[in-house]
């Protein structure tokens, strides 16, 4: 069955409920766990060059708030008993980079949550979840 879950999370309270479904079921298969997080690029835009601060703060609370992310994950694998590594990526589009990693990593299982928006909202935002479905070949669990 599924040997390596790939568990992308954003550290919201929605896809910390996914780690925990994904974590429980990697226990009860015994598959291991890779997680993600993924930061966009931050875009700076001034009106003259000496506006822009120095930028490198953010790339430190960016690396931050990976590391939050990746350790609430790691820390519940290992309170079950699961083998965990974690990634932080760079990327313009998560979806893009969950499905790289993925691929790159030989995930058989991507587990994620979704919103569940619909109608117009789920048109104008979208999401990532949507996209990692319609983009790739390998099977995806979603949690609501």
């Amino acid at each position: 069955m599924y040997k390596h879950i790939l568990l992308p999370t954003d550290g919201s309270p929605l896809s910390g409920n996914a780690v925990c479904e994904g974590i429980a079921f990697a226990k009860v298969i015994g598959a291991e766990v890779l997680g993600i997080h993924v930061t966009q690029p931050l875009h700076v835009f001034a009106v003259y060059p000496d506006m822009v601060t120095d930028t490198e703060g953010m790339h430190d609370v960016a690396e931050a708030v990976a590391v939050n992310a990746l350790s609430s994950i790691e820390n519940r694998a290992r309170e079950n008993g699961v083998d965990f590594r974690g990634i932080h990526a760079f990327g313009e589009r998560p979806w893009e980079e969950i499905i790289k990693t993925a691929e790159a990593e030989n995930c058989d299982l991507i587990v994620m949550a979704s919103h569940g928006r619909k109608g117009v909202t789920g048109i104008l935002l979208g999401s990532e979840t949507q996209k990692v479905l319609t983009h790739t070949k390998i099977p995806v669990l979603v949690i609501r």
